[in-house]
């Protein structure tokens, strides 16, 4: 239990700084609202409707797979650390685990996600 008092101590002090420094900068920030202050800023451009435009679905596949090749990496890092003691066993897991990826890869290249068109 003691090993984490330290720890507990280090949590209470960061979400009492992070908490105070919100409430002072509500109790001590400017209370102007409404207005202009409300309406985004646009190269000194008075904006003439409100932009709730819609994101095109090839960000969030790149997104996706920006996800997956970052999973990939976190499963590879901790087994090229420990190369040597898995054995060949180890090493056609891998590869296996690799070939799936560079697949999923090449299907989303042929689908056309990094085509902008």
């Amino acid at each position: 239990m003691s090993n984490f008092f330290g720890f507990a101590v280090l949590l209470l002090f960061a979400g009492g700084t992070v908490g105070g420094m919100v409430a002072l900068s509500q109790w001590l920030g400017p209370r102007r609202r409404g207005g202009v202050h409300d309406t985004p800023f646009e190269s000194g451009k008075i904006p003439r409707e409100i932009m709730r435009g819609r994101y095109s679905v090839k960000f969030f596949l790149v997104a996706l797979l920006f996800i997956l090749f970052d999973v990939e990496l976190i499963f590879l890092f901790p087994w090229a650390v420990v190369f040597r003691e898995l054995g060949l066993a180890g090493f056609y897991s891998m590869l296996i685990f690799l070939a799936v990826v560079v697949a999923g890869l090449f299907y989303s290249l042929k689908k056309g996600v990094m085509e902008w068109k």
